[in-house]
């Protein structure tokens, strides 16, 4: 990651981008602050280490003129400085800086500050590319909108539900959030298929499934491409997880891969209940919208085939709070009557 390290003194600038790049940053140097705010103007640098005290512009004037400026990406910026007074503090934090360093520095502390500066901005490119691509998927699928809506809320429901089980593989409030920000991604290979068969109005033949299918091997190869490039990333690992395997059976008769009861990957096992409530309970081109209580049913009678066992447990602890998602984000406003008549097979599959 690119680090623009500022300050005057060229022996302490130095000794900056040494240790900077010991640590695997790239570095380069600015020595005052009017030379790195047009360094920062190229948009390439996020991570700024700046010293307080510089002529022509300070440190705490750099912050205020970051701050001032319209970009689209934050910012993150240290102050190393000599200054640690409170009102010093409260200068350079009312200026904009998010964290200060004393000098002399320690170089492992400056290394854990800056991974703290690291994690702020990936929180930042995380939501961003969730959102984009989570809009691509809306974009091909006259299915998604509210679709995507109740999906994770669905999905976070059931996470959240699981956090109070006694499991080997319990889930923790990191994944609860985890899930209900990367489940709306499940869809996203329906990028690649095509129209004639995304967009028909009616039940597919063999050969159109068979297309269809593909969607959760285009949607599971892209974010396993993208998790490759960053493995470190914890929501793109989830998101493939989920685009791979949210169609899988836990007896093992899903697909692509008809991976069986825990070789299914937890995430996916949440949002395969999620989905298919979801379809039973809304309106589709092929059908029309169930009652809650023909889909509870035919998910616990799903239960060991097509649905994990224990998700199915969390789903019934928490059904009403399915019913309060439904109700607030309004299915289909064209949609009839929920019907109670039995689902079609089609709805299980193709979802």
């Amino acid at each position: 990651m690119r680090v623009l390290a500022v300050d005057d003194d060229l022996v302490s600038a130095e000794l900056l981008k040494h240790t900077l790049t010991e640590y695997g940053y790239d570095v380069t140097l600015a020595q005052n602050g009017q030379e790195a705010l047009e360094l920062i103007r190229t948009g390439l640098y996020r991570l700024v280490v700046s010293d307080w005290e510089m002529p022509r512009m300070s440190g705490v004037d750099l912050c205020r003129e970051i701050r001032r400026r319209s970009s689209s990406g934050y910012t993150y910026v240290i102050l190393l400085t000599s200054n640690c007074g409170t009102q010093s503090v409260v200068a350079g934090l009312s200026a904009g800086a998010d964290d200060f360093i004393s000098k002399p520095f320690h170089p492992e502390e400056l290394q854990v500050r800056l991974r703290v500066g690291e994690r702020v901005l990936s929180l930042e490119s995380r939501d961003l590319i969730i959102f984009s691509l989570a809009k691509l998927a809306e974009s091909r699928d006259v299915e998604t909108g509210t679709h995507l809506e109740r999906m994770r809320e669905y999905s976070r429901i059931l996470a959240d539900e699981l956090t109070k089980m006694d499991l080997p593989e319990k889930p923790d409030g990191q994944y609860v959030q985890l899930i209900h920000l990367t489940s709306p991604l499940h869809d996203i290979g329906k990028v690649g298929i095509p129209d004639r068969v995304l967009l028909k109005p009616g039940r597919l033949t063999n050969d159109e499934f068979e297309i269809m299918k593909q969607h959760t091997v285009i949607g599971g190869q892209t974010l396993d491409a993208a998790a490759g490039v960053r493995p470190d990333t914890d929501f793109l690992q989830i998101a493939r997880d989920i685009a791979w395997t949210h169609h899988e059976w836990y007896n093992g008769e899903g697909y692509p891969r008809g991976l069986k009861g825990d070789n299914i990957p937890l995430c996916g096992r949440i949002v395969t209940l999620a989905d298919v409530y979801d379809a039973l309970t809304t309106k589709r081109v092929y059908k029309d919208a169930f009652s809650h209580e023909t889909a509870k049913d035919t998910i616990v009678s799903r239960c060991g085939e097509q649905f994990d066992p224990t998700v199915v447990q969390a789903f019934l602890a928490c059904e009403q709070d399915f019913i309060e998602v439904l109700d607030r984000f309004g299915a289909n406003p064209n949609a009839p009557t929920p019907t109670s008549e039995p689902q079609s097979e089609l709805v299980l599959s193709v979802v």
